[in-house]
């Protein structure tokens, strides 16, 4: 059992951001957008196709939204992450190429755990291969109990944030990484295109599987308390800010070799102006943009990604303030269709997450 190499895209800091958040509708023409290996496996099984960052993805299938993401809190669901970049890295200054772009102990990772171009100018031993594979998501309370009928390995051993290559319900080359992006235990399994269908139909003999799309996606890891890159989360945003200081090495904060690390390693002794924080609404829904008001109605900060909470049957949000605003409990307002709302700033995540750890 191996620490995967891409653990900070394993952090919820996706590249890909859900056009509902960002406050753009989901588009349904399909010129000139890519596919996954499953298109037409989507197709045949109801899926709702959308224009989503440059691909053509299920938004849902024939279940609503509402009923997908309680599936998949309760049972689990099969989503398609194929978009997702995947990638191998070369060479003996592999861990220096990753450490130049996170704030993560790269060093301390085990084995399978253009900034290349540069290094490779400047005599670095480095190389980057994309990886034209399929990547499955199977999440749920139920999922390492599917996945175990079609595996050799005891996926007892397999805790959160570890991988290993198996053969996967005859499929062989599979990559098992025990992560997701729902807040439930549930793995994604990087899987050779030729294979993804295959795979896909047998975990679906399983009655525990229905297919989920980018609606349920969404709204589980926004009550998990998980980033979405480009809207809760860019290249503008700091750890500290983002309540993501965890992902900061302790070798690292030492050396202070981290990119930003001149601005970050202040904010994490109390030099920050803003955080991000969890809101909770009664009312009307909040949505990225909406601005955050102090009681006194000035406006403080802006929602960064909102929704109705299926499980909590509350409005449930994200967004940033300025760090007297953010202790848990501070009540606020939320302007919603040019109306003020009560606002809570609530901790995160919002529904309890079920990370599989070794006892």
């Amino acid at each position: 059992m191996q620490r995967a190499v891409n653990m900070v895209a394993r952090l919820g800091l996706r590249l890909q951001a859900l056009p509902s958040a960002l406050g753009r509708p989901l588009c349904c023409t399909q010129d000139v957008l890519r596919r996954t290996p499953l298109y037409d496996f989507h197709l045949a099984n109801g899926g709702k196709m959308v224009a989503f960052a440059g691909w053509s993805l299920p938004v849902q299938y024939q279940d609503s939204h509402v009923d997908s993401h309680l599936h998949t809190r309760r049972h689990c669901s099969l989503f398609d992450v194929s978009h997702m970049l995947q990638t191998k890295i070369f060479g003996c200054d592999r861990v220096r190429l990753m450490e130049s772009l996170v704030v993560g102990d790269i060093a301390e990772l085990r084995p399978n755990q253009d900034k290349v171009r540069e290094l490779q100018n400047m005599g670095s031993d480095v190389a980057l291969e994309v990886v034209d594979n399929a990547l499955l998501a199977l999440q749920g309370p139920t999922a390492a109990q599917v996945l175990q009928a079609g595996v050799a390995e005891d996926l007892r051993k397999l805790p959160f944030m570890t991988s290993a290559v198996m053969e996967v319900f005859g499929v062989s080359g599979c990559r098992v990484t025990r992560c997701g992006y729902t807040g439930e235990d549930g793995v994604e399994i990087s899987v050779p295109a030729a294979g993804a269908v295959c795979l896909a139909t047998a975990l679906l003999d399983n009655p525990e599987v229905k297919l989920a799309g980018l609606a349920a996606r969404d709204s589980l890891r926004l009550e998990a308390g998980l980033c979405l890159y480009g809207n809760d989360i860019d290249e503008h945003t700091t750890p500290v800010e983002g309540s993501l200081s965890w992902t900061l090495g302790k070798r690292r904060r030492a050396a202070m070799d981290f990119p930003g690390a001149a601005v970050i390693v202040p904010q994490l002794k109390g030099e920050v102006q803003r955080k991000r924080v969890g809101l909770l609404c009664e009312g009307a829904p909040m949505r990225a943009h909406s601005p955050i008001l102090s009681t006194e109605g000035t406006v403080i900060g802006t929602v960064t990604s909102g929704c109705p909470s299926p499980c909590l049957k509350k409005n449930v949000a994200m967004g940033y303030v300025p760090c007297e605003y953010s202790r848990p409990g501070t009540p606020l307002l939320v302007e919603v269709r040019r109306k003020q709302q009560m606002a809570v700033v609530s901790k995160m995540p919002f529904v309890s997450t079920n990370y599989y750890t070794l006892k």
